[in-house]
C-alpha cells in the first residue's frame, strides 16, 4: 500500500496481550499493514496466551494520563481506536481526552471479556461506558456478548442484532452524541451463518460472509475495529470502510501460522 501513506497516524488506547494476537500489538500491526503509522497508550497489562488470560494489572488513570498527554501534544492523530478498558476511572479519562482534544474517527470496540471467559472491564463500569463513553463514538463494534450487555436484550440472530444495533443508537443519540453513533455488530458468535450487521442511522445493512474453519481467531475483534480506525484515518467512507476491514481481516484469518496451542494468532501481513 506504499509507505508515504504513514503519515497518517491512528492511536489505539488498549489493552496488552504480552503473547501478541490481540490488544494494541494486534492493533498496531493492523495500522501498519493497512498504510498507517501506529501509536498506543496501554490501559490494562494483562497475563495470556493462545489459552486464555490468566490476570489483568489495570493502570491507574493517572499512569494512562501520563501516556496520553505526551502523545496528543506531539501527533497529529487521524483515527482512534479503543479496546480494553477496564474501569470507571479510565473510562472517564478517556471521554475527556477525545473531548477536549477534538479526536475523530472514534472506533469503540467495547471490549468486556476475553474469548475463554476472563472478565476484561469491572462489572460497575459498565454504565460509565454507556452513559459517558458510547455517545463519544463514530462507530461502536460489539460482538453479541456486548451487545446483549449494553442493551439487556437477547442477541442470537439478526433480528435480534437489529434490535440491539437500534438501542445502542437510541442510547448514544439520547445523550447528545458528538460522533456518528454508528453500530457494527459482529455476529461471529451466530450459530447458522457468518454475518455483521452496520446501522448507521440512515440504513441497516447485512454483510454476510462464509464461516471459516479455523481455531486461529485471537484477537479478530481488535483487529476488525482497528482496520476499520485505519480506514477511516484514510479517509474511506464508513461502509467502504467495514466491507475493506472484514476483506482484511478473512485474509488474516486464512493465512493464520498456527502459533499455539490454543486460539492461534492472525497474519496481519499476509499481503506482504
Amino acid at each position: 500500500m506504499g509507505w508515504s501513506l504513514f503519515v497518517l497516524t491512528v492511536l489505539s488506547i488498549a489493552g496488552f496481550d504480552p503473547s501478541g494476537g490481540a490488544g494494541v500489538l494486534a492493533d498496531l500491526k493492523t495500522f501498519a499493514a493497512l498504510g498507517c503509522y501506529g501509536a498506543a497508550a496501554i490501559t490494562s497489562i494483562t497475563s495470556q496466551n493462545t489459552i486464555a488470560v490468566y490476570g489483568a494489572y489495570h493502570q491507574p488513570a493517572e499512569v494512562l494520563r501520563a501516556q496520553l498527554e505526551p502523545l496528543i501534544s506531539d501527533l497529529k492523530f487521524s483515527a482512534l481506536k479503543t479496546g480494553m478498558l477496564p474501569t470507571s476511572e479510565i473510562i472517564e479519562l478517556v471521554a475527556e481526552t477525545i473531548e477536549r482534544h477534538s479526536l475523530s474517527n472514534v472506533v469503540v470496540d467495547p471490549v468486556m471479556r476475553s474469548t475463554s471467559g476472563y472478565h476484561l472491564i469491572d462489572p460497575e463500569s459498565t454504565d460509565v461506558m454507556i452513559e459517558r463513553f458510547l455517545p463519544l463514538a463514530d462507530v461502536i463494534t460489539p460482538n453479541l456478548p456486548e451487545a446483549e450487555r449494553l442493551t439487556g436484550l437477547e442477541v442470537n440472530d439478526l433480528d435480534g442484532m437489529k434490535r440491539a444495533a437500534r438501542k445502542i443508537r437510541e442510547i448514544t443519540q439520547a445523550k447528545g452524541t458528538r460522533g456518528r453513533g454508528a453500530v457494527l455488530i459482529k455476529g461471529g458468535h451466530l450459530k447458522n451463518e457468518a454475518a455483521d450487521l452496520l446501522d448507521d442511522g440512515s440504513e441497516v445493512r447485512i454483510f454476510r460472509s462464509s464461516r471459516i474453519e479455523n481455531r486461529n481467531n485471537h484477537g479478530t475483534g481488535c483487529t476488525l475495529s482497528s482496520a476499520i480506525a485505519a480506514l477511516l484515518a484514510r479517509g474511506y467512507k464508513l461502509t467502504e470502510s467495514v466491507v475493506r476491514a472484514k476483506q482484511y481481516l478473512e485474509g488474516a484469518m486464512r493465512a493464520a501460522p498456527d502459533i499455539g496451542q490454543g486460539n492461534g494468532p492472525l497474519n496481519h501481513f499476509y499481503e506482504r
